[in-house]
């Protein structure tokens, strides 16, 4: 099985965070949320504290691997009108005011589906996004996907989970471009109190088989988690924690506050010995 050349930007950001030995930083937000216009507006605010990728998620009516946060968010985008256009929307403004870092959707089937395989690859190349996390895609169904995203330079990330079996961590391993989004732990996304236990032997495992970045995602809520994931992956993501500091501010002071936050975060992700 022919794997695709991954994508340029996906691959000089993880290889820019190697060299200067930290892992690579992937902030969270929902497209359409707290509204449309702050969606874009927290985009940027990403971008200028220092995010290394930014992954949009895509508002979905029945998002499973989502907890209860992201399931609020994707709500509240989808009565606000938001959709898929919307995300597309976003990286078309955000390309046209100069930001170069890897934007990655991350949604599920139906909404790619509906839109259209060939469509969805054809925008994706025309707007610039970089990649596609869709969390209940089989991998036996996932070529349907790949091929065609592939082709206009997306990568198809995988996800991979501490109950993924060895068999099927090979399985991915033949099919994988960019990077392997790592679930920390079982179960649905949101903010932790701390990190797994065994997060590294699972991480270990994995890297076994699989010979690109190894982002972590799934609980990472606080600098201490980034520092954690850090030490033992290539990249950490994340989401529902920025989610629920913004909102306890008012909405002109967001932007500038996910920009602090991110920064932070940023700092954090110093591998040891850095």
């Amino acid at each position: 099985m022919t794997v695709p050349t991954p994508n340029a930007r996906i691959a000089a950001a993880f290889e820019k965070a190697r060299a200067e030995n930290r892992a690579a930083l992937m902030p969270f937000l929902t497209a359409g949320y707290p509204t449309i216009e702050a969606s874009r507006d927290w985009l940027m605010a990403i971008v200028a504290g220092g995010a290394d990728l930014i992954e949009i998620g895509i508002p979905f009516s029945d998002p499973l691997a989502d907890g209860t946060t992201v399931q609020r968010t994707s709500q509240v985008a989808l009565e606000n009108g938001a959709g898929l256009t919307t995300a597309f929307e976003m990286v078309e403004y955000a390309r046209a005011n100069g930001v170069e870092i890897p934007i990655v959707f991350m949604g599920y089937v139906n909404p790619f589906f509906q839109f259209g395989i060939e469509s969805l690859a054809t925008e994706a190349q025309r707007v610039g996004v970089d990649g596609f996390i869709i969390a209940d895609l089989p991998i036996e169904e996932s070529d349907d996907f790949r091929v065609p995203l592939a082709a206009g330079g997306a990568d198809l990330i995988y996800m991979v989970a501490p109950t993924t079996t060895d068999r099927r961590i090979s399985e991915v391993a033949q099919r994988a471009s960019g990077f392997i989004y790592c679930v920390s732990l079982t179960g649905v996304t949101g903010a932790r109190a701390s990190l797994a236990d065994n997060l590294s032997e699972y991480i270990g495992r994995v890297r076994t088989q699989i010979d690109i970045p190894l982002a972590i995602g799934f609980g990472i809520s606080t600098p201490d988690h980034v520092q954690q994931a850090a030490a033992i992956g290539d990249g950490v993501v994340v989401a529902s924690a920025m989610i629920n500091y913004l909102d306890t501010l008012p909405s002109n002071e967001q932007p500038a506050a996910a920009t602090r936050f991110v920064r932070e975060l940023a700092d954090a992700a110093a591998k040891p010995g850095a």
